[in-house]
């Protein structure tokens, strides 16, 4: 393995977790939507279903947000309109510094890989500036690239190419570290890219994949893997 000049990073689940955040938004609009005289889906479990299921589809980008919430208002009975929109959106942003929790030792160690001349930046799927305040929730303040800013979502290999142009460092040289083995190890190996699993969730890999470089199960070890300070080009 090639000396590392650059690190990007998945968000959800590898920087922080956001404790399902746009599912309670999403009840929360429920909770609106029935005051103005809308309806449930069902029981709560049937609700739930419905909402993660919208979430996937907005998520691999079947789906805008706008017409995720579009639709979530529709089916239960209420005429969609831009208010539910700006509502939904705002309700999410609001619940941030509350739900969002960063996994543990993350800021300190992205301090101590910035000492050691690392280049990074997050690429992440999901929309902002919902994405940029859960990155800065974290303690990450360098470029956040977003799927719906950049106009790919990962695993598609184009995205982390985006992600190289953005840190300036070549593939064979460069880090991607993020929890999912299909969205972020996958296609980061695909891109030529280094791929980093973090599991700390003590999963299984997926047999039928290509094993990560390496994995890690705590942020911080990433500095053991890190030279102290990155050699000259």
């Amino acid at each position: 393995m090639e000396a590392v000049r650059g690190i990007g990073f998945d968000l959800d689940h590898t920087l922080a977790i956001d404790n399902r955040l746009e599912r309670v938004a999403f009840a929360h609009l429920l909770e609106l939507l029935e005051a103005e005289g809308g309806h449930a889906l069902g029981t709560l479990s049937d609700e739930i279903d419905a909402i993660d299921d919208l979430l996937r589809r907005q998520r691999c980008a079947e789906l805008t947000l706008e017409e995720a919430v579009e639709s979530f208002v529709a089916h239960r009975g209420i005429r969609p309109g831009a208010r539910y929109f700006d509502w939904y959106r705002g309700e999410v942003l609001s619940m941030v510094p509350q739900f969002v929790v960063p996994l543990p030792n993350v800021k300190p160690t992205i301090e101590a890989l910035h000492e050691r001349s690392i280049q990074m930046a997050v690429l992440t799927n999901g929309w902002n500036p919902l994405q940029l305040r859960k990155a800065e929730r974290a303690g990450f303040t360098g470029p956040v690239l977003v799927s719906t800013d950049i106009g790919k979502n990962k695993p598609d290999p184009g995205a982390f190419e985006l992600l190289l142009e953005r840190l300036g460092t070549p593939p064979a040289q460069t880090w991607y570290v993020g929890d999912d083995p299909r969205g972020d190890i996958a296609g980061a190996q695909r891109a030529g890219m280094q791929a980093i699993w973090i599991n700390w969730e003590r999963r299984e890999y997926p047999a039928d994949l290509r094993p990560p470089e390496h994995t890690i199960s705590r942020f911080e070890e990433l500095l053991e893997l890190v030279p102290e300070a990155a050699p000259a080009p």
